[in-house]
């Protein structure tokens, strides 16, 4: 027998395998549970048993481990996060029935909270692994803490170029986003992106919150200017290990967050389901488990309110069974716990069309305080958070899932006139203040470009020396918020300006503190002047009225008095 007559025959897929195997989905990474290294979503043998002691108004056990064994994600959780008087009463009560509690819409949100202000990391992790996906999005519905719905945009650029984002800033403003964030590729550019997005983002109605998301020192020190007005990248872990990677302790996090406070800019803490294993430090727990210390400590440190939701490591409990469903858990906690809950979705994770979808669900048809923490208003190849599970692209597929289900997703259609009017003021106001304070200057052909742009590929690159150079003249001339103003003022934008006051005059009031604040026309919307009241059918927010009549218009609607017409 020749070695060719012994080659075995090739093996002979169907037609249909061959179409499967070239679906996008099987482009996505799945891997097989391992606990022992932390890579399981939620249900682990190696996570701790619920368990509490109480002596003299002092935790001196939890979850199976004595106070002199404790950690110190351990201690802060014990002395700052749980209520140390209702924990035993709490723990005694079964997690089937507290899970239950958290799906009843008789039970009262306010009933749910002060139960599980005395639990324990554990315990809650019980409670979670009692629901399944639908039953995570009903106490979704009723435990988030503001009754209205928003969303939170990135608005960034592959380039850090600062006329694109004031554009893109006014037009996510005009598309309904709340909050828009930026970040870059080369810091020192920090100064002009940010002003630029605070600047475009006061077009039209304005009153949309900023952040400029960078390493700590620098982002407080342009919220303490007054160029942005919110953060949300002070990032908590599950392990102490991953902390001490940091440098920091959960102490040292809640002495930032009240560096933040203390001068009215609003901010939450961020955390994310799998962000242990990505670091090599899951000391063999399960992912929703740590995730679960990272809700308590932020409920500890007293943050308003937590970007969690797999945050920047969506990929880890993406790939493993059930993943998912611990990030809609995990969302659903923060909600119990009482913080504003911006609920992820805000980085690529799949090929899959289908899956992007799947994942989004489960917090835009149950409604959280942001639905997106971070809807790239650009393509995704200007996103420099890493690209997010929804862009530019998919504008119009949302607002027609919002239109299909009655649902508010926090966005609206905006016919393209008034996206273009925007997008030019936002850029001629950013090229005025410019022109004032003696920053490189911007070009009309600049902004014209920037106005009709798709993305950063389509606009006139800038002289990136220069511009690092106004930067820095930005930090060391002192500019603040308030020579925006002037700035804007003394150019004849004064509609911008007056926004613009009317968000720093809110750091002064201390309304933004409150939690789940955003602006609504100009005025605090939060959970003491929103609160959520769902307790069943026919009951909480539901989108109706003067909303309900903008979400049915979208790009395309024919007339039913004149099909030739479009609404």
């Amino acid at each position: 027998m020749t070695a060719l007559e012994n080659t075995p025959a090739p093996i002979r897929h169907s037609l249909r395998t061959e179409v499967l195997e070239s679906r996008p989905v099987n482009l996505d990474g799945f891997v097989e549970e391992w606990p022992e290294r932390g890579m399981v979503a939620m249900d682990s043998d190696f996570d701790p048993k619920p368990s509490i002691t109480v002596d003299d108004g002092v935790i001196t056990e939890m979850d199976g481990t004595a106070r002199a064994d404790f950690d110190f994600i351990d201690q802060f959780i014990a002395d700052k996060a749980i209520d140390a008087s209702l924990a035993e009463a709490s723990m005694s009560l079964p997690a089937q029935e507290i899970a239950r509690m958290v799906v009843d819409p008789t039970t009262s949100r306010e009933d749910v909270r002060d139960v599980v202000k005395g639990l324990t990391p554990a315990k809650l992790l019980e409670v979670a692994n009692n629901l399944n996906i639908v039953e995570i999005m009903m106490g979704l519905q009723k435990m988030r803490a503001r009754r209205t719905p928003a969303n939170q945009a990135h608005c960034t650029s592959a380039r850090d170029n600062p006329v694109q984002v004031a554009c893109d800033a006014a037009e996510a403003t005009l598309r309904g986003f709340n909050e828009v964030e930026t970040t870059l590729g080369v810091v020192r550019y920090a100064p002009l992106v940010a002003m630029a997005q605070q600047i475009g983002s006061q077009v039209g109605t304005g009153g949309t919150l900023t952040q400029c998301a960078l390493e700590e020192a620098t982002e407080l020190a342009l919220g303490m200017r007054g160029i942005t007005a919110y953060a949300e990248t002070i990032s908590v872990y599950g392990t102490e290990p991953v902390f001490v990677d940091g440098d920091d302790t959960p102490w040292s996090k809640g002495f930032l967050a009240s560096s933040y406070a203390s001068r009215g800019i609003k901010m939450r803490f961020t955390s994310g389901t799998g962000s242990e294993v990505q670091m090599g430090n899951a000391q063999g727990k399960s992912m929703l488990f740590l995730e679960i210390r990272c809700i308590l400590i932020a409920k500890g440190a007293g943050s308003q309110g937590l970007q969690n939701g797999s945050i920047s490591c969506i990929g880890v409990p993406g790939a493993v069974p059930a993943g998912i469903r611990a990030v809609a858990a995990e969302n659903l906690i923060a909600s119990m716990v009482d913080l504003e809950c911006a609920s992820g979705n805000d980085q690529s994770f799949s090929h899959s069309p289908m899956r992007r979808t799947a994942r989004m669900m489960p917090q835009m048809m149950s409604g959280t305080d942001f639905v997106v923490s971070g809807f790239s208003a650009v393509p995704n190849y200007d996103n420099m958070f890493a690209g997010s599970n929804v862009d530019t692209d998919d504008f119009d597929d949302w607002n027609t899932i919002q239109r299909d289900l009655q649902i508010d997703g926090g966005l609206r259609h905006v016919p393209e006139p008034e996206i273009l009017a925007a997008r030019q003021r936002g850029g001629d106001a950013l090229q005025a203040v410019f022109n004032h304070l003696d920053l490189p200057p911007i070009s009309d052909e600049e902004v014209t470009e920037a106005v009709y742009a798709n993305g950063s590929n389509d606009c006139i690159p800038r002289d990136v020396i220069e511009d690092l150079k106004g930067a820095q003249s930005v930090m060391d001339r002192g500019i603040t918020g308030f020579d925006l103003i002037k700035a804007l003022e003394s150019e004849g934008f004064t509609d911008v300006a007056q926004n613009l006051l009317g968000v720093l005059r809110q750091r002064v009031s201390g309304d933004l503190l409150q939690t789940s604040a955003i602006l609504k026309d100009m005025e605090p919307l939060s959970a003491i002047n929103d609160n959520n009241d769902y307790a069943g059918p026919g009951t909480g927010y539901r989108p109706s009225g003067e909303r309900w009549e903008e979400m049915k218009r979208l790009r395309h609607v024919t007339s039913a008095s004149n099909p030739e017409q479009e609404v």
